[in-house]
């Protein structure tokens, strides 16, 4: 009897023509028949105000709601706020919250994995892209077992019953509604409903695709993911995604504060108006400690590639003896973490607080002497 192997997620899956179809008609319109409306009859400054709008809040629906709430459970939120985030992260038309969440979790759970990420960077920009979604492979297979969370969630579970009367509302019916209110039906319908809904589909779609190849990686190189500012611009701060990979629980994708991310500010903004709550932050010492380990990483890379430097050997034993200082600095942390957690005193508290502060600092100097060390090898 013929032993039959398991089939692999990157054998040719059948065509999901629903998807194919929605994805391919409307980027056909928007390409199409919304220049030819703008050049022969042109666009209101309603229809672009409205574009604009919805460009927004169904960014903010997919990234504060479907992503940072849903699929991490970066903080808690109101029910008014959950059913504002349902109802646009709908409009996006990118699945339910349920279905989106739980291939997002996979993906997290199994990034790089041709055979069990849903849309794994190494099977090409264009399969990470779009092409994930055009057949029904099985690394893009729901699984439910990762997300019993939402299932208990009551507006998570109507927004999925009632996904398909939610986009039709949301798609046609409101930018018509909104463009009659207006004088522009037909102008609104095309910039903020068509137009939008395509280029919001594609900055999304960026973060799994251009996102995974382009940038910096200045946490981790475990994974593909990287940090560039530029893609946060048009994807409301998704674009941070080095960070967000390695510390995929932090409210925020760009952690400094000067960082573009529109959706930081938004959770922030509804934690204000006692909309959203428990936000969690990566304490700095981590975040510090995983820009050093890399750093040290790199150095020793370059040292290692640069052993005609009549200096090697001296800058290797440094590196090494700022190694051996950094490790001694993160047991101190250790520690105080564990004095921190068996202590329930405030003045205890303050001290450990300064400690932490002391620890931090150290290595931020420490950084400063890795680089300044670097910089002494070869390029």
């Amino acid at each position: 009897m013929t032993h039959l192997e398991p089939k692999s997620a990157r054998d040719d899956g059948v065509r999901n023509w629903p998807v194919t179809l929605t994805l391919g008609l409307t980027f056909l319109l928007a390409v199409t028949l919304v220049p030819v409306y703008g050049f022969m009859v042109g666009f209101s400054g309603w229809a672009w105000a409205f574009f604009g709008i919805f460009m927004i809040l169904t960014g903010v629906g997919i990234g504060s709601g479907y992503h940072r709430l849903w699929s991490h459970r970066t903080y808690k939120a109101h029910p008014l706020w959950q059913w504002f985030l349902a109802i646009f992260g709908g409009m996006a038309l990118q699945n339910s919250i349920l279905v989106w969440s739980a291939r997002h979790r996979v993906h997290h759970r199994d990034v790089d994995d041709d055979d069990k990420d849903p849309y794994s960077i190494g099977r090409g920009f264009w399969f990470a892209h779009v092409g994930w979604m055009l057949k029904d492979y099985r690394s893009g297979e729901v699984d439910y077992s990762v997300v019993p969370d939402l299932m208990k969630n009551p507006i998570v579970m109507w927004q999925h019953k009632h996904y398909l009367e939610l986009i039709l509302v949301t798609n046609i019916l409101l930018p018509l509604g909104v463009g009659f209110l207006v004088g522009d039906p037909i102008g609104v319908f095309l910039l903020a409903g068509l137009f939008r809904l395509v280029v919001n589909h594609h900055f999304t779609f960026f973060i799994n695709s251009l996102a995974h190849i382009w940038g910096k990686q200045p946490y981790t190189d475990e994974n593909s993911a990287r940090d560039n500012w530029f893609i946060s611009i048009f994807t409301y701060g998704e674009g941070y995604h080095n960070f967000h990979h390695y510390f995929q629980n932090d409210y925020r994708n760009g952690v400094r504060w000067y960082a573009i991310d529109l959706n930081k500010w938004v959770i922030a903004m509804a934690a204000g108006l006692g909309l959203a709550t428990d936000l969690r932050r990566t304490p700095q010492f981590k975040i510090l400690r995983a820009r050093l380990h890399m750093d040290f990483k790199r150095a020793r890379e370059r040292l290692e590639g640069d052993t005609a430097n009549p200096r090697w050997k001296e800058l290797l034993e440094n590196l090494e003896k700022e190694y051996a200082q950094y490790l001694g600095t993160i047991k101190e942390w250790q520690a105080l973490q564990m004095e921190k957690v068996q202590s329930g005193k405030q003045k205890l508290a303050d001290r450990l607080d300064a400690s932490y502060r002391e620890l931090e600092q150290a290595l931020k100097l420490q950084r400063k002497r890795v680089a300044l060390l670097t910089a002494q090898v070869a390029v």
